[in-house]
């Protein structure tokens, strides 16, 4: 890695956590991000998996051209270092994992202060049909040494974070990337059908749980380490830091969350819904990468009072959200909708904000502003 000396330092454009000033507006940087990656619009919480086009995207740098050329080797702490192709790949006995998969900073732009980075709302979400190969059976093939503790994923995107030119790499602790629960995939297809190029054409990793910064796209190289991976992505990035001198604690597992279809029919700008008198069915998904959700209350008055939803079974499927349902019965005025989940565990949404200095795992519960107009 390389230190960029440049005459507007980049690590000033992206360095990690610095804050928004009092009144400070979305910045130009921060419009760019928002054009090129994407949430989920909320309307297709309607969907037990997400249609590729409609799933959350984040990019930390280019989309890579990875060419025909591609290789995914699997070496460093290893007794027999791989080369593998796609076919190579596919001829492993294929596994297909339902996942929701949640970016880290999903939430970010509702702080206050607010962490200057992609300012996402609560968009950034989506779950789909994840097809590969269990990193556990290229591990047991490539035989982990005695000193191995880490493995390390580097993707082929490449760019500058805090100054620093990098290419896009994660690790895992070996217990996690060997195991079985979650089981993690080298994953080449997505709902069926090879990846598309923005979500890792042609291979990604699929993490189920974690949040989004664990799941490299774009994979070409699996190393296992001696010793734990101190990256920029690992050590500097993704971590829940209250202050800029704090070390802090690394980001892992996705927090409980539920959100809402808003109801009704949306202003174009502000996106206000409009409803009409009496029952309002409300629906949504809710999820945990810690244990899975067992409980979703709704409130029509911002929290003041709650009920619980109905939740649909799991159906087989530990590691995507589940589906619930119930009913308001709206009246004319303006009302705050609001929805929490708590899971097996016993970790519930906060009602106020679970503030860090880079914006991540922000799990503050959706409100939804309705208006009832007298018919």
């Amino acid at each position: 890695m390389d230190d960029l000396r440049t005459d507007r330092p980049l690590g000033a454009i992206s360095g990690p956590g610095r804050l928004a000033g009092p009144g400070e507006g979305i910045s130009l940087e921060e419009v760019a991000l928002a054009a090129r990656n994407h949430g989920m619009p909320l309307e297709a919480l309607r969907y037990e998996v997400t249609p590729a086009g409609l799933h959350y995207i984040l990019v930390h740098y280019d989309i890579p051209d990875t060419g025909v050329d591609w290789r995914l080797t699997v070496g460093g702490r290893v007794r027999t270092p791989l080369v593998l192709d796609l076919a190579a790949l596919k001829a492993y006995p294929p596994r297909t994992h339902r996942v929701t998969m949640e970016c880290a900073g999903n939430g970010r732009a509702l702080l206050s202060p607010r962490p200057i980075s992609q300012p996402w709302l609560v968009e950034a979400v989506g779950t789909a049909e994840w097809t590969g190969v269990p990193l556990r059976v290229l591990l047991d093939e490539a035989g982990p040494a005695p000193d191995a503790v880490e493995a390390v994923f580097t993707g082929a995107d490449h760019g500058v974070e805090h100054g620093v030119e990098q290419d896009y790499r994660r690790s895992l602790p070996l217990p996690v990337a060997a195991g079985d629960d979650p089981e993690v995939l080298v994953a080449y297809a997505m709902n069926g059908e090879p990846l598309p190029p923005q979500h890792g054409h042609p291979v990604r990793l699929v993490v189920p749980g974690w949040y989004g910064m664990a799941q490299v796209k774009w994979l070409r190289d699996i190393s296992l380490t001696a010793t734990p991976f101190t990256g920029y992505q690992q050590s500097v990035a993704y971590r829940y830091k209250q202050s800029s001198d704090d070390p802090g604690e690394p980001v892992t597992r996705i927090e409980p969350r539920a959100l809402m279809i808003p109801p009704g029919f949306p202003d174009f700008m502000s996106r206000a819904r409009a409803v009409r008198p009496g029952r309002v069915g409300l629906e949504g998904r809710a999820w945990s990468g810690h244990a899975p959700v067992v409980r979703v209350e709704v409130s029509a008055d911002d929290g003041g009072t709650w009920h619980d939803a109905a939740l649909d079974p799991a159906e087989g499927h530990p590691w995507a959200w589940r589906h619930w349902h119930t009913a308001w019965t709206a009246t004319p005025g303006s009302h705050v909708l609001t929805v929490r989940a708590t899971d097996a565990d016993g970790r519930t949404q906060p009602l106020g904000q679970p503030w860090n200095r880079g914006g991540f795992g922000n799990n503050l519960v959706q409100r939804v502003v309705v208006l009832c107009a007298q018919e």
